[in-house]
């Protein structure tokens, strides 16, 4: 199959942010669109809407005033559904409820031409269910758009029970030739993104309600360490706690309440109190006029020591030697376990384990563990953790040492696999899981999360980075320390590490 022709015309029922969205790209790509709405106003909103974007990328210089003119033209407000008719490709963007989508892909599939591909923006709705009550359920499939439409590359291809093969051939190249990123998936709860992405906001709201560092320190962590293009407070905060909390809750109910899935009481206490986030004026952060931004904890400025022993093989954080050495402190390598010693201190990656409990295994009680980077050479912020048995000695010559370095350490209480490690791994366990059921191929999800999260990395390519074994450790040592089947590991990451083949 190939992409819908230009001739074809596209329908977008439901005029909001994102229908006028989807509107503006079809028509970018040359097809004249019906924006449709019941309500006028909003007809109108959203087509002036779409001029507004258009003419900031005149202003841009990155359309020019021809194609910004020829574009609103082929964009055709309408508040009479009949006018759809002739239609296409019809793409729903109403109000996220099966029934009422149901009654309205019914009207359509009454008014329509029998060849026309009907299709949902839905965002965690059953496609398969969204089919069931229609005479021509092949004609259905999902048209997963990312907010805002015509920014975000991503769109995902939804295929329900019932989804004609060929029709999701048709729309995952016609978003292709709309210059958009497809990748395909079936109709599972959160389908790839809203699933996958689960852990970063359920790590982070755990290590808070641990009360291990605050929002500001933990969000810096994971976009200064990691390359994050947000936090998760904070970005929970823009998409808003009322619909970020349904997300899970559906994704949560949908899996007959698997433990790992399951929402933060943090959350729904902050949607009780109408605390949503920028929109309510208040979220995990005040953005009411004069308030004040809390800035990420660091460490005071310590001493430091002038040699440390590098004992084995650092693997990932190899580049940290380096660093050390170009900040002046002297270097000894010998044989070991793959860590750093410091004074009398022992400095090493997490591995899921509490540094407590990992300094009375090892029999070494001045035990300092850091998180995760995705880049030790250039990272400019570390986490650490010290075991309760660490003395203040040995901890303030680790963090002065690490300072000489250039790095700002930020402390975390003793938590099980620190926030970055625990985060990623439990991204990559996911994303696993995603292939191993079907729900997309390891290209197709690690490319979702990608363009439509705008993670640096997949996460089954940043699990092949750590090795699938060691993020299998990480993640059973996480599963004994809170005896909880929401770390329980995925077969196809343990068949993986124990073949010793990548994911990716």
């Amino acid at each position: 199959m190939a992409a819908l022709a230009t001739t074809i015309r596209v329908a977008v029922i439901g005029a909001g942010a994102m229908g006028s969205g989807i509107a503006h790209v079809a028509a970018r790509a040359g097809h004249v669109v019906y924006l449709y709405d019941m309500n006028a106003d909003a007809v109108a909103r959203g087509k002036a809407g779409i001029e507004k974007d258009l003419r900031f990328l005149v202003g841009k210089g990155k359309l020019a005033e021809a194609d910004c003119m020829d574009t609103l033209e082929r964009v055709r407000a309408t508040s009479r559904i009949e006018d759809l008719a002739d239609a296409g490709l019809l793409v729903e963007a109403i109000v996220e409820n099966l029934e009422i989508k149901q009654q309205l892909f019914a009207q359509l599939e009454a008014m329509t031409a029998p060849e026309a591909i009907l299709a949902t923006n839905t965002s965690s709705l059953s496609i398969t269910a969204m089919a069931s009550t229609l005479k021509r359920p092949q004609r259905l499939a999902g048209l997963h758009f990312f907010n805002p439409a015509p920014r975000m590359a991503l769109v995902e291809i939804v295929s329900g029970l019932a989804t004609d093969p060929a029709v999701a051939t048709t729309l995952y190249d016609t978003a292709k030739a709309w210059g958009k990123v497809p990748v395909r998936a079936s109709s599972t709860p959160g389908f790839i993104v809203n699933r996958v992405a689960r852990p970063y906001y359920a790590e982070a709201l755990r290590i808070l309600a641990e009360r291990a560092a605050t929002p500001a320190t933990l969000d810096a962590i994971l976009r200064e360490s990691c390359n994050f293009p947000m936090g998760p407070f904070e970005l929970m905060d823009l998409i808003g706690h009322d619909v970020n909390y349904a997300v899970t809750r559906s994704v949560f109910e949908a899996y007959f309440g698997d433990k790992r899935f399951t929402p933060s009481l943090i959350q729904q206490e902050l949607v009780l109190a109408g605390r949503l986030g920028r929109k309510s004026g208040q979220g995990f952060y005040d953005y009411r006029e004069g308030a004040d931004r809390p800035q990420p904890v660091v460490e005071a400025a310590c001493e430091g020591a002038d040699e440390a022993v590098a004992c084995g093989e650092l693997g990932i954080a190899v580049p940290l030697l380096a660093r050390l050495e170009q900040a002046g402190v002297k270097l000894k390598r010998t044989e070991g376990p793959g860590e750093l010693r410091i004074g009398n201190a022992r400095l090493a990656l997490s591995d899921g384990r509490t540094a407590t409990r990992r300094a009375a295994e090892e029999g070494t009680p001045n035990l300092v563990l850091f998180d995760l980077a995705r880049d030790y050479a250039s990272t400019p912020r570390l986490a650490l953790s010290r075991a309760d048995q660490c003395g203040d000695g040995a901890w303030n010559t680790v963090v002065g040492t690490l300072q000489r370095a250039g790095l700002a350490i930020s402390r975390l209480d003793d938590v099980a696999g620190l926030l970055a490690l625990r985060t990623v791994c439990m991204l990559a366990n996911e994303a696993a899981d995603g292939v191993a059921q079907g729900i997309a191929s390891a290209h197709d999800i690690d490319t979702a999360m990608r363009y439509g999260t705008n993670y640096p990395e997949g996460p089954l390519a940043w699990a092949d980075r750590l090795g699938p074994g060691f993020v299998v450790r990480v993640l059973g040592h996480l599963r004994e320390h809170y005896g909880e089947e929401r770390y329980r590991v995925s077969p196809l990451l343990q068949r993986h590490a124990q073949a010793g083949k990548p994911l990716f």
